[in-house]
């Protein structure tokens, strides 16, 4: 099982060090937020993407690829009406592959809840339509660059649209694109479906491409509530050979402490399989 961590908890410290102590605690993959390569991606250079892919590989780490897609952009929406707003995001989910690409990596997570949320006077079927040729759009420069897109069903809390692994489905079945395939997030499922994790696991294990691991309480395995044994055995027995990367959102514990911890947990039970 191929384990990596989610990078923006250690944004604040340098890109280097980062890479190391990700290394030191036992990961494998680093997953990238596009916000702490620049503010503006269009200005990341060629020169600056491969200094990253060298850094992180001259201590043992692959760049995995990207996720929070749309954070702290400006005037790109998934949902929009507008045709143009439409245009400009399909236009920055092709850089975005060839920024991943350039990393050396293959995946992008479709997460940004802000950037989809349901606009007002716009149905969940438009927003559906809509979604679908965004992505439509965007499609050739997938495969272009050899990148899956996978979308990510999110909970209430955080978004209204796409809160599920079949809504989630029903979109790709839209798309239609071998390149546009299922994120699964263990704090989504257990907080949106009425199915256990690994349930679900098993029901969509030919169109997951990626997974992340946290607790609802934000932190990582091992960190809170949630039983990861049986989590972890199911990816296990279905075969899963995509990463499994830890995604957090409160850094309070510490950066070091959280990678450690979570890396511990997972460590345990993948020996105990």
């Amino acid at each position: 099982m191929k384990f990596a961590i989610c990078q923006e908890l250690f944004e604040a410290t340098p890109w280097d060090e980062q890479c190391r102590i990700i290394a030191d605690v036992g990961y494998t993959g680093i997953e990238v937020a596009p916000f702490s390569i620049t503010a503006d991606l269009e200005t990341a250079t060629p020169e600056k993407l491969a200094e990253m892919k060298e850094t992180a590989e001259s201590h043992g780490l692959e760049i995995i690829g990207l996720h929070w897609l749309l954070a702290k952009t400006e005037g790109l929406y998934l949902t929009s009406p507008d045709q143009e707003v439409c245009r400009r995001t399909a236009d920055y989910l092709g850089l975005l592959a060839r920024t991943c690409a350039a990393l050396g990596g293959r995946v992008l997570v479709f997460g940004s809840p802000q950037q989809r949320n349901l606009l007002p006077g716009v149905t969940y079927q438009q927003a559906l339509k809509t979604a679908a040729e965004v992505f439509r759009q965007a499609t050739d420069a997938f495969e272009t660059n050899d990148i899956v897109l996978c979308m990510e069903p999110l909970t209430k809390n955080e978004t209204d649209f796409v809160n599920t692994c079949e809504e989630a489905v029903e979109l790709i079945r839209m798309v239609n694109h071998p390149n546009f395939i299922l994120h699964q997030d263990v704090k989504a499922m257990v907080g949106a479906e009425s199915d256990s994790v690994e349930t679900l696991i098993h029901r969509h294990k030919d169109l997951c491409g990626h997974f992340h691991v946290n607790d609802t309480n934000l932190l990582g395995p091992g960190m809170g509530a949630t039983d990861f044994k049986p989590i972890l055995k199911a990816l296990h027995d279905v075969d899963y050979d995509g990463w499994v990367s830890v995604e957090v959102f409160d850094y309070s514990p510490g950066a070091e402490n959280i990678a450690r911890q979570s890396m511990q947990c997972m460590q345990e039970i993948v020996a105990s399989l």
